[in-house]
Formats: structure tokens, C-alpha cells, sequence
């Protein structure tokens, strides 16, 4: 059989993270190229006790269908946290419940984008984000990155010279891949320049509550006076990445047709799921389980600067992020990236080569992604060792 897929499926490549922790699944390799939460932040026996409760209590509710919009306690709950947390929501705003942000940044360029339409996007950004833009037609344009966010003169730049412009995709805070968070001079900037040229922002936060260090920097959603920013989080990395529950904050009339959107993907979010996450905000101590997993997070980004600065100190350099779960590393320029890629996992060692988040693959880029989160402490410190003696 000759198969014939869609355009805008036959060109689209598999995310390299994925195929990587694939090919490592079941082996004895140290995962610096994962982006999983740490085992030790999961809540395992306040989830394994309210999921008894709900089925004991409310079975149906757990078990029947639900409205597309989502569990409405647990919507209203989050609508009052992202408020008072990140000052974010307006009157015109409404906020539903998705499958994971993964799916809230797909329904929002769905919803709004056109095939051949153009998405900003930081770049590097987020592979998974950057293939769904992919996947619907839509033409990403590419803005660099800087220490502290997205370079705004070139985002002008492409805001002016650039046709149908639909979404201006940030990762503000501990951004991913490169740890960057957006500064508050940066964020005014971009919103003013969304406004000036028409354009919205799809503001995702997923890492917003992993800040270990430095003060908290307001969100764009909360400076959002004309309905122009779709904000997305998730309980993957507070609660779990199992469980895909992630939300959306958006203008009404935009949520209304993402609400549509999804109905035609899965109806509706797991009910369970959403039972056991508005447990866990309002029958748990939310706000000790969130120091306890910013300690955790301090620790291990810590341990891991302090071995690269002991093993490879002159070899790499990388940047000190206040939050989140990874660093952005740049090796010497007579390294070459991908073949040091390959004979790190040639040594047990898996990393994310860094063009597998760039806009334009083509571009030049001599950094790789390490998560912190995944690895035990052990294996961190073993894992650098053994990335200092990588002779590619």
C-alpha cells in the first residue's frame, strides 16, 4: 500500500526528545534528556487516598462524562489561585480545563490560525509546542533568545515586516529549553507591542510555581487590559504529568471556540483526573507541597552547577536559572554538538542536542539541553563526570 498523508503531516518529524528517552527506556543511561518531574515531588499518598474517597464518595462523577469545559469546582478554584498567584484574569475572562497544556497551546493555534499564517516563537522554544504550530500549517518565525527573554527590537522587526501574524508564542518563566526567564522590562515591552500591532500572545507557564530563586516577575496575562493573552498552565510538574490536567485562561469569546475545538478532539478531560487535582488544591496543603518541590529543584540545579563547575569548568558554560528544570549549555566552538551527542550516549549519558528546538534546524547552534529534575542526585553527579571525559 502507497500511503499518502496530509500535507501538513508528511514533513513533520518526530520530536527528538521523545525518540531519545525511547531508544534509552529499560537501559542503565543517566536521562539528562528527559523533562519529567522528580519522583520525590509526586504526592503519592494524598493521591492514592483521595482517589479511594472519590470512588468510595462520588464514583459517577468520576466515572460518567463531563461537560467539555471541565470540572466547574475546580475551575472556579483555579480561577481565584491564578488571580491571587500571578495576578491573572480579567472580567472578560474565562478559564476551562484541558488535557495537559500540550493541548491548550494546540486548540489555541487551531482556533486562530489559518495554514501559511505565521507564529513568533523564541527560539529556541519548546519542540512540542513547535510541532503541534507545525502540524496545523501554520509558518513559524523564529526570534532569538537572550539571556532575559525573547530580543524584543527583533520582534518588532518581524512584527512589522511579517504577513498574517496570528500568535506570539513565551515560555516567560524558566523558559525551556534554556532556563531564561523574560524580565519585567521585556514582558511591558512585548504586551505594548502585541497591542501596537494587533497580535496575540499565548502566554505558557508551566514552570511558574518551580521558581527557587529571585522574586516573582508578573505574568503578561496579569497586564492584559484588551483580551489579547491566552494564558496556559498545568498540574504536571505540581501534582503529575500522568494525570494530564492543564488549563487554559483566555478572553470568553476565544474560549468559547476552543471549548468547541476540543470537543471534536477527546470531549471532554478525564474526570478522575480533574477530581483528584481540585482535591489535592483545596484538601491539601498546596502551598508546603510547593516549597517542598522548590526545594527539591534548589538542590538538584545546584548539585549540577556545582559538578559542571568541578568537572568541566573551561569546557562548557551555561546559564544559573532561578526556576524550572533545565540548563542551557554551550560547548567550545571546536566541539562539534551532534557528534559529542552521540558519543555521550555512546557512554551511557543521553542529552538533547540543542538544534532540536530551533525554529530553523538549519541555523547554527553549538548548545545542548540537560534536565536537572529527572536524574537522581547520584546519577547527576556521575553523569557530568562522565560528560567531561566525551572526546567527540
Amino acid at each position: 500500500m502507497d500511503y499518502r498523508f496530509s500535507n501538513r503531516i508528511a514533513s513533520l518529524q518526530p520530536s527528538m526528545i521523545r525518540e531519545i528517552l525511547k531508544a534509552t527506556s529499560g537501559k542503565d543511561v543517566i536521562p539528562f534528556s528527559a523533562g519529567n518531574p522528580s519522583p520525590e515531588t509526586f504526592p503519592v499518598e494524598a493521591i492514592r487516598s483521595f482517589t479511594g474517597a472519590i470512588l468510595e464518595n462520588d464514583p459517577v462523577a468520576a466515572l460518567q462524562y463531563g461537560i467539555t469545559e471541565g470540572y466547574e469546582p475546580l475551575r472556579d478554584k483555579l480561577k481565584q489561585h491564578l488571580l491571587t498567584r500571578f495576578g491573572a484574569g480579567k472580567d472578560f475572562d474565562n478559564l476551562f480545563i484541558v488535557s495537559g497544556a500540550q493541548q491548550g497551546i494546540e486548540l489555541a493555534c487551531k482556533v486562530l490560525c489559518n495554514e501559511g499564517d505565521a507564529i513568533i516563537c523564541e527560539s529556541p522554544s519548546f519542540i512540542g509546542s513547535l510541532n503541534s504550530f507545525r502540524s496545523s500549517g501554520a509558518r513559524l518565525v523564529g526570534v532569538p533568545m537572550e539571556s532575559d527573554g525573547i530580543n524584543v527590537d527583533k520582534l518588532e522587526q518581524a512584527l512589522k515586516t511579517e504577513k498574517n501574524v496570528k500568535l506570539i508564542y513565551l515560555i516567560p518563566n524558566f523558559q525551556n529549553p534554556t532556563g531564561a526567564t523574560t524580565s519585567l522590562e521585556k514582558r511591558k515591552a512585548i504586551y505594548a507591542l502585541a497591542k501596537q500591532y494587533g497580535v496575540m500572545i499565548l502566554e505558557d507557564n508551566p514552570y511558574g510555581e518551580l521558581r527557587f530563586k529571585g522574586e516573582d516577575i508578573p505574568s503578561i496575562k496579569s497586564m492584559d487590559d484588551e483580551g489579547l493573552v491566552i494564558y496556559v498552565g498545568s498540574f504536571s510538574k505540581v501534582l503529575s504529568a500522568g494525570l494530564r490536567v492543564g488549563y487554559v485562561l483566555a478572553p470568553e469569546a476565544v474560549m468559547q471556540k476552543m471549548v468547541v475545538a476540543k470537543q471534536g478532539e477527546d470531549v471532554h478531560t478525564t474526570m478522575l483526573s480533574q477530581l483528584l487535582a481540585y482535591k489535592f488544591m483545596t484538601e491539601y496543603d498546596y502551598d508546603g507541597h510547593i516549597k517542598h518541590i522548590r526545594a527539591v529543584y534548589l538542590r538538584k540545579c545546584k548539585l549540577m552547577t556545582d559538578s559542571l563547575d568541578g568537572f568541566m569548568a573551561g569546557k562548557v558554560t551555561f546559564n544559573s536559572p532561578e526556576g524550572g528544570l533545565f540548563l542551557w549549555c554551550d560547548l567550545p566552538k571546536s566541539v562539534v554538538m551532534l557528534d559529542y551527542c552521540k558519543k555521550a550516549a555512546e557512554k551511557g549519558v543521553a542529552v538533547v542536542p540543542g538544534t532540536a528546538f530551533l525554529v530553523d534546524e538549519g541555523d547554527p547552534c553549538n548548545a545542548i539541553r540537560l534536565n536537572f529534575s529527572t536524574p537522581s542526585d547520584e546519577q547527576i553527579v556521575r553523569g557530568i563526570e562522565i560528560l567531561s571525559t566525551v572526546r567527540p
